[in-house]
């Protein structure tokens, strides 16, 4: 009886996923590996955040999903990379050794603090579920805090709060903080004038939205500023110290929750037994088939594939489509055996939403807003969820949200620390 060769995908993300559920089990063994034993839907963190959806309904159990008829065959292993050793061909997580014929990397990105590793315990970030909902609970705290505080001035200070980036994450989460203040503040927080709270974004070109269409960045702008946020362009933040924002013209900004959505990098992994350094933003160049050049029997998709090209000379850029594309794509190279076909990828479009009745979409040369770009952003959101059950959860929470801009999930839960967990037997 042969050995079936073992691929070893690291990351259970969009472009992990499709590959490993694509893959022929008769062909391969294979093994997933993530530090969670979920996946998520990272577009909809923001939603999560400003208390519009449940965690619960954008995160998906990674051993049902491979237990499904497509899935059946992959071992599933929970811990963190720690290294991958390319001459044992073996990764090395902060559990065990996993050994591997083929090594596939899609561990997605982190965030990037250009330099100033000091922010991580500053800011608040937007990269993970975790994250989302650490920032839902300091917003919820901070308006009940400020309901019951008498002075003006430090009430203020509480609802003071800054956007780092104007990228789709920054746009998003502004607006549905901003939906806070315009809406929801004196319905459920009458004790709260609207004027006390305060939202501004900052973001260093000259346009929000920078990656899409001029349009679309014109009318993110006009929505964002009706939705009582502050814009200011051309702005880079260069240090933020003792509750201060100081951008690089030397103006300063007072902010006791800065939410940082400035900047991606690949997330680091550690190599041994080479010398081989990720490219630039910490991705690692491929060539057309996904194959990490300078490393053997190693292929990277996803977020932290840099694969260029004369029209993308940068690299693709880092959004789902990319990833389930070359997931896909992978797979089926693998089940072929035959390496004749190189990645293409097929632009679907961009789109963001800055809140109700207020989105934008560049499709092709097609250019949406307002309502119904947000019905069509509503529409691809909700059929790229995994399972019926989230589908419905999301569209009846959004739905109901529609019509009486409430929510059953403005729950300041915040969790209990103790007891710690007890020391395991391999941990000594």
């Amino acid at each position: 009886m042969s050995v079936k060769p073992k691929i070893v995908v690291l990351g259970g993300g969009f472009a992990g996923l499709n590959l490993v559920k694509k893959l022929d089990k008769k062909k391969y063994d294979v093994a997933l590996v993530d530090k969670h034993n979920y996946h998520t839907f990272p577009p909809l963190f923001y939603q999560v955040a400003s208390s519009e959806l449940d965690p619960t309904s954008i995160c998906f159990p990674l051993r049902r999903e491979l237990s499904k008829r497509s899935g059946r065959g992959i071992s599933f292993h929970i811990g963190e990379v720690r290294s991958v050793d390319v001459v044992n061909k073996c990764v090395v997580t902060n559990y065990e050794s996993i050994p591997y014929d083929k090594l596939v990397i899609a561990v997605g990105t982190t965030n990037n603090f250009f330099g100033n590793p000091d922010l991580i315990d500053e800011v608040y970030t937007l990269k993970s579920t975790d994250e989302a909902i650490r920032i839902r609970n300091e917003i919820l705290f901070r308006c009940e805090r400020a309901a019951v505080e008498p002075d003006e001035e430090k009430r203020r200070r509480m609802l003071s709060f800054v956007v780092i980036g104007g990228g789709p994450a920054g746009v998003e989460i502004a607006g549905a903080i901003g939906e806070l203040k315009r809406y929801i503040l004196k319905r459920d927080y009458p004790e709260i004038p609207v004027d006390d709270l305060s939202i501004t974004i900052v973001e260093g070109t000259d346009r929000v939205l920078g990656a899409m269409s001029p349009q679309a960045s014109e009318t993110a702008l006009r929505d964002l500023k009706q939705l009582m946020v502050n814009v200011r362009l051309g702005r880079l933040m260069k240090t933020y110290k003792d509750n201060v924002v100081t951008l690089d013209d030397g103006s300063t900004l007072y902010s006791e929750m800065v939410i940082w959505t400035a900047g991606v990098t690949g997330t680091p992994i550690e190599f041994t037994g080479t010398d081989y350094k990720p490219g630039r933003g910490g991705r690692f160049q491929t060539d057309d088939y996904c194959r990490v050049d300078g490393l053997n029997d190693i292929f990277a998709i996803g977020d932290v594939n840099l694969l260029t090209s004369e029209k993308y000379p940068r690299g693709l850029p880092q959004l789902a489509q990319v990833a389930i594309q070359q997931g896909k794509f992978l797979a089926d190279n693998f089940n072929r055996d035959r390496w004749d076909k190189p990645f293409s990828y097929k632009d679907k479009g961009s789109m963001a939403t800055i809140g109700r009745n207020r989105a934008v979409a560049d499709i092709n040369r097609i250019h949406l807003s307002g309502f119904l770009a947000w019905m069509a952003w509503m529409f691809i959101h909700l059929i790229s969820l995994l399972g019926m059950r989230s589908k419905l959860s999301v569209l009846i929470n959004w739905i109901w949200a529609y019509f009486s801009y409430n929510t059953a999930l403005r729950l300041l839960l915040m969790g209990s620390k103790y007891p710690k967990r007890g020391t395991l037997w391999d941990k000594g």
